[in-house]
């Protein structure tokens, strides 16, 4: 393969910076807004955020995947007025539909979440409306096959976030009630977790906003050039706006249902440990909120990291794969996907491994908890290790079939995964003690169930053979070498300099020097596909000069 051939995963790698980057953002600027909002707070926000997130996902979330993928298409064969009168009425899809989704957010708030947690839901229907147009945008370039301004929308996006979310939470509670300690009666907990939510989620609102006006900047910018191409475009089959609608909306639909059932699974739990949960059985209901803002702000938000690389991947694999199948090349199309595939597991189970050999002193470093908080946020991050491999190849596979056209396959799939995982959540919630612990068994069994699944449709559609040993077995040896070296040196240093802060830096800076010489003393990577990676020749360059490479 050559450089060419495999700048999809420098596409892909780039994206997927600029998404661990705004992940470690999110963590960072966690624990200081975990401090102001408090536990409670964090538990109404991430109640809030959850059904957000499902009328987001509905409404504009999948709009870059699918447009991305429609407008490839058109830019293949040089289409570019019809790319363009696909762009255009997205736009006016994202404004019609998101107009719709913000109103039912709003008004429809006390359906959706407790009392409590109406504010803060009714704060976040807005953003939906931005969020949509943003969406577009995002599409429109990442079909150019170019992620760098989405790259950078999303840093800005979080930053954003950050500092609008600290600062408002911070002003909100100190306008509501004079300062930031907390009151010792239920009620001032009350008032101050809702003000201190409500901040939060002006911030999530803030984000979206800067980014869009960075993208429409961008836009702007490169109309010019748009033009051009759209004036010296000869080609006769102008489609009419009609079609173009009917287009979107069945390009849409699918992709909607795939991701809106997919995250269905959190929005299920969430409401079966704080609503169904306390009506069976006795239980406190602030502390129960407080458990579940621990697991979704901490636990969570940690676990989720790795998956940046598989959700770039896959934004960059849908209008290429989408291209090759145009093209009827189903041997590019496979080897594409066997291609992303092994690069998202040889950054996800390292991922995993790493964080249940350093769960701890990971969560201390990024948030200030209480003894029994790190307690339960470290137990909850070590329980969801598989949970984190399974979730970036489910995630990865479910948007290869959308680009293979089977869309409504990850959508049967992954409703299966739902009831599975919701019986098994309720049965093991309502029948044992196990508690959280519960939620991320049936988390679990959701990606593991869609990851059978996907692969087998898969399979089937381009006549796709998983290869096991250097997708797989290579890099989960090397990972679980890197594992012990981790929690080796994390605990030698920790001896020495009684400082978590410094042993866990070192010994994540160890584990991925061990992980990349074991990868490849194992012969999990060929030279050829190390080129291919970000700065695959330097990489290259340096394995040859510690002589891991020939």
């Amino acid at each position: 393969m050559s450089g060419k051939k495999n700048d999809f995963i420098v596409q892909a790698g780039i994206l997927a910076a600029a998404g661990i980057i705004s992940r470690i953002i999110g963590l960072l600027y966690r624990s200081p807004l975990y401090n102001v909002v408090g536990a409670l707070g964090m538990g109404y926000y991430n109640s809030a955020f959850n059904y957000y997130s499902i009328i987001l996902m509905i409404s504009s979330y999948s709009i870059p995947a699918a447009m991305s993928k429609v407008i490839a298409q058109r830019l293949a064969v040089k289409e570019y007025r019809n790319a363009h009168r696909i762009f255009l009425g997205a736009i006016g899809y994202v404004l019609a539909v998101g107009g719709v989704a913000s109103l039912v957010l709003y008004f429809g708030a006390g359906f959706f979440v407790p009392e409590n947690a109406v504010p803060v839901l009714q704060t976040f229907a807005p953003t939906i409306f931005v969020y949509g147009i943003l969406g577009v945008l995002r599409g429109y370039f990442q079909a150019h096959e170019s992620m760098v301004q989405t790259s950078v929308s999303q840093i800005l996006e979080q930053i954003s976030n950050a500092i609008v979310s600290i600062g408002a939470a911070y002003l909100l509670i100190k306008a509501q009630l004079g300062t930031l300690e907390m009151p010792a009666d239920e009620a001032g907990r009350v008032e101050r977790a809702v003000s201190g939510a409500t901040g939060s989620a002006l911030g999530t609102g803030a984000g979206v906003l800067v980014a869009l006006l960075f993208m429409a900047a961008i836009y702007g910018m490169n109309r010019g050039i748009i033009m051009r191409r759209i004036k010296n475009d000869r080609h006769k089959n102008i489609e009419s706006y009609g079609t173009v609608f009917k287009l979107i909306t069945m390009v849409v639909m699918p992709f909607i249902l795939s991701t809106a059932v997919a995250n269905m699974a959190t929005a299920v739990n969430n409401s079966i440990y704080l609503k169904m949960l306390p009506a069976l059985r006795e239980v406190n209901e602030l502390e129960i909120s407080e458990r579940w803002g621990v697991f979704q702000t901490e636990t969570v938000t940690i676990s989720n990291i790795p998956n940046a690389f598989a959700a770039a991947m896959a934004a960059a694999m849908i209008p290429l794969v989408a291209q090759l199948i145009a093209s009827a090349d189903y041997a590019g199309a496979r080897e594409k996907i066997g291609l992303s595939i092994k690069s998202t597991m040889i950054i996800s189970i390292p991922c995993a491994v790493g964080l249940f050999a350093l769960a701890r002193p990971v969560t201390a470093l990024l948030f200030r908890n209480t003894r029994e908080e790190e307690d339960l946020a470290t137990s909850l991050l070590m329980a969801l290790a598989l949970y984190i491999v399974f979730n970036a190849l489910s995630s990865l596979t479910s948007q290869i079939l959308q680009g293979l056209g089977k869309v409504s396959v990850p959508i049967v799939n992954a409703g299966i995964a739902l009831v599975l995982q919701t019986v098994a959540a309720i049965v093991l919630l309502l029948f044992t003690n196990l508690d959280l612990y519960a939620i991320v068994i049936a988390n679990t069994l959701y990606a593991v169930c869609v990851c059978v699944l996907n692969q087998v449709a898969v399979c089937r559609a381009v006549g796709y053979k998983q290869e096991i040993r250097k997708t797989f077995l290579i890099p989960a040896l090397a990972s679980a070498c890197m594992g012990g070296a981790a929690w080796a040196i994390y605990e030698s240093l920790l001896m020495f300099t009684a400082s978590p802060k410094i042993s866990v830096v070192a010994a994540i800076i160890v584990a991925v020097c061990v992980y990349f010489a074991m990868l490849l003393l194992l012969r999990g990577l060929s030279e050829e596909e190390l080129r291919g990676f970000p700065k695959g020749y330097l990489l290259v360059k340096l394995a040859k000069k510690c002589r891991l490479m020939k």
